[in-house]
């Protein structure tokens, strides 16, 4: 029976509780799941990455869409003439010819691509034309040249005085012949920096960026290999080797010779890979060694690096060789580089 004395000890204890305060309140109940706080954010290959950051912040900071932040992002190093891996101011091919390569992805799965584009300064924006406007994925040659110029971009020259005498240099000892990847055979016995695809014989940029409501875009431009084959394409403009996207995991980019990223779809095995519950840097470690154990003895006298950034805004990076670094914005820092890792 409830008597007099059990109803006074419960009505005490009920008092008690609701005199807990909230600090002792919120030690018994459980935390409440933090919100990630890892975007926006915006990462792209090598030193010059920090400049192309800072112009994607611009968009992000304000709220932007992912995808306008990685092409205003790499427009700098399309624009800029001392680089001579991107761009205006790239190096030629054999023949004396600046040629272009880019892609752009959304977080739509949405997807356009330039290649081996001549006269105009900014591929990447070409390239998202061809997916905004065009029922097509890729444009090549002097078909994506016409319909650039369609869509009003300005025809001009893009061989800058200091690109056209270091081609004249190299002219003086060239051979021209097929040879695949001879440019190896310049800096087999150089330092590892100076290996293809390497910190200062690089040809990339590759541009990942989260806005402020978690999706994801990625942009991939390029100049190519110095002294190319008339025609040649590396990984940079194809989607799901230079540069892959799904809005549900993360999205990834490559650097280096083509070639191999080619080969084995580097940039959509490091997304899947992280699908499969790999972080970025394990990813793009993993498709690495994919590289090295289908090709030991050519692995070791090139460059291959891989950057990739999950849907949490994890990021990592992973390279053949030393000397690849990137470049990390956000809220918290603006002009962070950092050195990759690698296998040598």
């Amino acid at each position: 029976m409830f008597n007099r004395r059990k109803f006074i000890k419960a009505s005490a204890l009920s008092a008690g509780l609701l005199a807990l305060d909230k600090t002792s309140m919120a030690e018994v109940l459980p935390a409440k799941p933090k919100t990630a706080t890892n975007f926006p954010i915006v990462i792209s290959t090598w030193d010059f990455g920090i400049a192309a950051n800072a112009d994607a912040w611009k968009v992000l900071s304000k709220g932007g869409r992912a995808l306008d932040a990685v092409e205003q992002g790499v427009w700098v190093p399309e624009a800029d003439e001392k680089n001579q891996s991107v761009g205006y101011g790239g190096l030629p091919d054999r023949d004396g010819n600046v040629t272009l390569d880019a892609c752009i992805m959304d977080e739509f799965g949405n997807c356009g691509a330039v290649l081996a584009l001549e006269h105009i300064k900014h591929p990447i924006s070409v390239a998202r034309k061809v997916m905004e406007k065009t029922p097509h994925v890729m444009l090549a040659g002097e078909g994506a040249l016409q319909f650039a110029l369609e869509q009003g971009f300005k025809k001009e020259n893009l061989l800058t005085p200091a690109s056209e005498k270091a081609w004249k240099e190299w002219l003086k000892t060239a051979k021209y012949a097929p040879v695949m990847n001879i440019e190896n055979k310049l800096y087999e016995k150089a330092a590892p920096q100076k290996l293809p695809g390497n910190q200062y014989n690089h040809d990339t940029i590759g541009m990942l960026a989260i806005d402020d409501k978690g999706n994801i875009s990625g942009a991939c431009t390029t100049s190519g290999m110095a002294y190319k084959l008339h025609g040649r394409i590396g990984d940079s403009p194809i989607i799901g080797a230079g540069l892959y996207v799904d809005n549900e995991v993360g999205g990834a980019t490559s650097t280096g010779v083509g070639e191999e990223v080619v080969r084995n779809v580097g940039s959509f095995l490091v997304v899947e890979l992280m699908r499969q519950g790999f972080t970025p840097e394990a990813a793009c470690k993993e498709a690495v060694m994919r590289i090295i154990k289908k090709k030991p003895e050519t692995a070791k006298n090139i460059q291959v690096g891989f950057l990739a950034i999950n849907k949490k805004g994890e990021y990592g990076a992973y390279a053949i060789q030393q000397g690849f670094s990137y470049a990390v914005c956000n809220a918290e820092k603006q002009d962070l580089l950092i050195k990759g890792k690698s296998y040598y």
